[in-house]
Order: C-alpha cells, then structure tokens, then sequence
C-alpha cells in the first residue's frame, strides 16, 4: 500500500476535533509512509490534512475539476495537483491512484465518494479497503443504518463488512494497511 485517498468536507465543520483529527490523519498517513490522495482544495478539511501532511514532509496528490479550482479554491503547494474536466473524471483519478480510502466527517460529496467505493467494491471493481474516521461519533448514526439494512435484508453481511469503523486515525490507516 503506497498511497490512501482521503474524503472529507470542503468545510470544517463546527467542532475544531475535526480538524485536529484531519491533522492527526495526516501524521498517521506520513508516519506509515503513505501518499494522500484526495479533492485538491485548500478549504475545509481538505485543506487541513493537506497542509499537515506537506508539513510533515509527505507527499499529497489532489485531483480537482476545473469548475471547483476557484470555488474549493484549488491548493497551490501540492507535491501533485491534477486539474481535470468534471467529478466523475476526479473521482476515478481518485480511486486509481489510491490503494484504499477513507471517509472523515464531510457532507453529501463524502458521502457519495464513500458509498461509490463501497459499492464499487461489492461489485468486484476494486477491492481496496475503505474506512470509516468516526471523529466523536460522526458516523454513528450511518454505521447503524448500513446494520439496519442489512438486518432488513438490502445489504449482504460480507457487504455491510467492507467498511472500516474507528475513531483513531493511526489504528484506521493501520487496519487498513493490515
């Protein structure tokens, strides 16, 4: 595993742990010798793992639409920054140069990453791992909707396996190594 991308919100969200495990994140990825792949931006905590990473001295490749540079406002200091024509286009750069991906606290865009990978991964399209960072229970609430599912019968157990759930960043990125 050379390389993880990271979904999460061009916001920052109300909380500042959400930012402080963004950082946290970041200094799991270069202490595990990993690459972060994720949305390009420089707001929100796209910009806060970014940063931390660069800061550390890993590498971060960012893929952003052209349509996004200005409104996610496109990260100038990256070791890599693609520049691609839409968001489909981003998000398969995105699962091609990733070897596994995690979702921290985001909106619908994370949302939909996260469940385009998982989905992606149930139809034998990948078979990449996929986490979970459940910053301060985040994700609580999905975590019981996707065992709500399967317990109605929509989602196979080995499906509703795929997912990866932690609130430690260093034990996530590790998990998902092991």
């Amino acid at each position: 595993m050379k390389s993880i991308c990271v979904y999460c919100g061009a916001n920052a969200g109300v909380s500042p742990r959400y930012a402080e495990q963004a950082r946290a994140l970041g200094a799991a990825l270069v202490e595990q010798n990993l690459a972060l792949v994720y949305g390009g931006g420089n707001v929100g905590l796209m910009g806060v793992i970014a940063d931390e990473v660069l800061r550390l001295g890993g590498e971060v490749t960012g893929v952003i639409p052209t349509a996004l540079v200005e409104r996610e406002v496109g990260h100038t200091g990256l070791t890599r920054q693609f520049i691609v024509k839409d968001m489909h286009e981003r998000k398969a750069m995105m699962a091609q140069l990733s070897d596994g991906f995690i979702a921290m606290p985001g909106g619908m865009g994370t949302l939909e990453e996260l469940f385009e990978m998982l989905t992606w991964s149930q139809l034998g399209i990948h078979s990449k791992p996929v986490g979970l960072l459940n910053v301060d229970g985040f994700y609580d609430k999905l975590v019981g909707f996707i065992e709500h599912a399967r317990e109605e019968g929509f989602i196979k157990p080995q499906h509703a396996a795929l997912v990866r759930v932690s609130a430690s960043p260093a034990e996530l990125v590790h998990g998902l190594k092991s």
